[in-house]
């Protein structure tokens, strides 16, 4: 682990730390008073830093949120862990290939992006992705900040490619992962085989808790179709609506991280509440 710089953001007590793991950067906000939950969180850009998110200065206000709902629980706000995702300008379809559930779409269900992009199934590396996180990332960092993980109370949570990586994050690692928080999951770049393939992939009711969303505008007012069925399926195998299974709808809600931010913290008590 390589370290970069710290800086600090606005409502949120002491430093982010910037870090990198190979190619990979990496931003981490730890509460000064320590905590008991690991939120791993997708899409790093636009999770604290202003400067480095996709639209400028708009950000999830992650750790913000985290605060504020876990004050409203009498609980310490979780460690936040951050991971980037490579898109540049030598490749422009890095965040595709970390992001895709490698294993569903190479067992032989079509990638069907919703623009031009030219992508070989072998060049996926959402599987490799996953195991930095999973294998170097959080032990890494929990060493630093004498983290003591507790599978129980930790999360991945995304948006968009970043929530289809969420759900095949915890489907993958149900031993280190109890929930998952999907904000507006990318189910048109699978279409109804990805939704029956990935949620049917998820751990058994039981243990484990799922919150999903969609807007009604934009890229959101695609997924209808889709989220229906992945609310069904996620009934048909025994997960309970409002108990450890939450699937919200956003009416004039649309597919940017303003619209993300503001309804986080459902998503956030959801987790959170014992």
């Amino acid at each position: 682990m390589e370290r970069i710089k710290r800086f600090q953001i606005r409502g949120v007590p002491g430093w982010v730390t910037r870090v990198k793991f190979e190619n990979r950067i990496v931003d981490y906000w730890a509460p000064e008073s320590g905590a008991e939950h690991l939120l791993v969180a997708h899409d790093g850009q636009n999770v604290f830093d202003g400067h480095t998110s996709t639209h400028k200065n708009r950000t999830w206000e992650m750790a913000q949120s985290a605060i504020r709902v876990s004050e409203g629980l009498g609980i310490t706000p979780p460690l936040i862990i951050a991971v980037f995702h490579s898109n540049s300008k030598k490749e422009p379809v890095g965040r595709t290939l970390d992001l895709s559930p490698q294993d569903i779409f190479q067992s032989g269900i079509p990638v069907t992006p919703t623009r031009k992009i030219n992508i070989s199934l072998d060049d996926l590396r959402g599987n490799a992705y996953l195991d930095l996180i999973a294998d170097q990332v959080i032990p890494a960092i929990a060493i630093e900040h004498k983290f003591q993980v507790n599978p129980e109370k930790t999360a991945m949570i995304g948006s968009s490619m970043g929530g289809l990586a969420t759900l095949n994050g915890v489907a993958r690692r149900p031993d280190l992962y109890q929930t998952a928080l999907a904000l507006s999951p990318h189910w048109t770049i699978g279409g109804k085989p990805l939704v029956e393939s990935l949620i049917n992939a998820l751990p058994k009711p039981g243990k484990h808790k799922v919150w999903m969303s969609r807007g009604t505008k934009g890229l959101d007012r695609d997924y209808k179709p889709f989220q229906d069925l992945a609310d069904e399926l996620m009934l048909m195998n025994g997960y309970r609506k409002n108990r450890d299974f939450e699937s919200k709808v956003y009416e004039r809600s649309g597919h940017n991280e303003r619209a993300w931010a503001k309804y986080l913290p459902s998503a956030l008590k959801l987790w959170l509440s014992e």
